[in-house]
């Protein structure tokens, strides 16, 4: 298998991850260098294209972090493309269906298993053609990771668990508070104890599960209860609290007491 972070998943082991929302390859970069195991090249709410994502996954292939896409949504023309520009992980926001973890399985694979169209001579994920086994074995190597993040989604989880070609199931607090009447408030115990209890029902079907938290205490809290892969920051926020810290350091800050300032919870 030549994708280093499914077979992680496969083994159980724990992944520590970091989000990059910057859309820059430079910033990628610089995040790369500091170890973590994976890192999100953010499609959804990054100002990301297809041109930046392959830009970022350059930038980071001299490092050991996998680097994971994700999609802007649940488009098969669009994953195609992701596919092969060389994303060996997608993940795919705001799935709530069976159905629909079924279309994107679908979606990743070439056929007689999926849809995929099949371009690799001209692809980055073939070497441009050097890979001349690549259409064999992208299906292996492909990483599937869908996002749980609403009620519905959750009502469905034993059911998207079940769909061959998903390794893993992300469970988005944000969006789950607010779809559970909670917006803003992904802390709030109810939403916690729907993640909890998802994170239960994700590891007993044998898939692995994740999440983004910004709370180390509560990253290891969800670690310790079988997720897998964690990001644990986000270059945006890093960035802001560092330069804020600064500034008030030098009695010049002027944007800390912005209501929900450094907020972390994807």
């Amino acid at each position: 298998m030549r994708n280093p972070f499914k077979a992680a998943l496969a083994r159980g082991e724990k992944v520590i991850g970091l989000w990059l929302s910057m859309a820059n390859p430079y910033t990628a970069e610089i995040c790369a260098t500091a170890g973590f195991q994976w890192l999100l090249i953010d499609g959804e709410h990054a100002p990301n294209d297809v041109r930046s994502i392959l830009a970022q996954l350059q930038a980071v292939a001299a490092y050991p972090g996998h680097p994971v896409v994700r999609t802007v949504d649940n488009n098969p023309a669009l994953i195609k493309q992701l596919l092969d520009i060389g994303a060996q992980t997608l993940l795919v926001p705001m799935v709530d269906t069976p159905e629909q973890a079924v279309a994107l399985a679908a979606a990743t694979r070439y056929p007689p298993e999926g849809t995929r169209g099949v371009g690799a001579a001209a692809a980055r994920a073939s070497h441009f053609g050097a890979r001349r086994d690549y259409v064999n074995t992208a299906n292996d190597d492909v990483c599937l990771l869908l996002q749980a993040e609403t009620r519905t989604a959750l009502g469905n989880l034993e059911r998207i668990c079940a769909v061959d070609a998903v390794h893993g199931i992300f469970i988005g607090p944000a969006d789950l508070a607010a779809s559970m009447g909670h917006r803003g408030r992904p802390d709030h115990p109810e939403v916690q104890k729907a993640i909890e209890g998802a994170i239960r029902t994700i590891v007993a079907s044998g898939k692995a599960a994740g999440t983004l938290c910004g709370d180390p205490a509560l990253a290891r809290r969800y670690l310790e209860l079988g997720a897998t892969f964690v990001a644990v920051g986000l270059d945006v926020t890093l960035l802001g609290q560092a330069t804020r810290r600064l500034a008030e350091e030098f009695g010049i800050g002027t944007l800390t007491s912005m209501s929900g300032a450094g907020t972390l919870a994807y």
